[in-house]
């Protein structure tokens, strides 16, 4: 009887060291100038949502951001951003990969051409 006791008394303890962990949550809004349309709305919430450690992700289209929640033990800021830039769209300070972009729908890949001229505008 004593032995059944201590091997449940065990795995009492170690089931309540599993639950006392705490994960901890970084939480970033990150400047998607790019993503200007539903398709493109709905591409990088499905990508960037099945990425690791990633655990929730809002693009809103009219303030041109990405609201991005993330486990920290995971992965980091930076890496989120490169993500979104290999899925071919700006993040903040990270300009799009060229071949991702050119894989996106026209319609998205004709927003970038409205945002970012190809050719410098001159001043007067």
């Amino acid at each position: 009887m004593r032995p059944l006791s201590l091997v449940f008394f065990s795995l009492i303890m170690l089931t309540g060291a599993a639950f006392g962990q705490t994960k901890t949550v970084g939480k970033a809004v990150i400047k998607t100038p790019t993503v200007l349309c539903d398709v493109c709305k709905d591409q990088l919430e499905f990508f960037l949502s099945h990425e690791y450690g990633i655990s929730s992700v809002a693009v809103n289209i009219q303030k041109k951001t990405t609201t991005v929640t993330w486990l920290t033990d995971r992965t980091n800021l930076e890496t989120v951003k490169v993500t979104i830039a290999n899925l071919g769209f700006d993040a903040d300070d990270i300009e799009a990969e060229e071949t991702a972009f050119k894989r996106l729908p026209k319609t998205c890949r004709a927003h970038k051409t409205i945002v970012k001229p190809a050719v410098p505008l001159k001043e007067k």
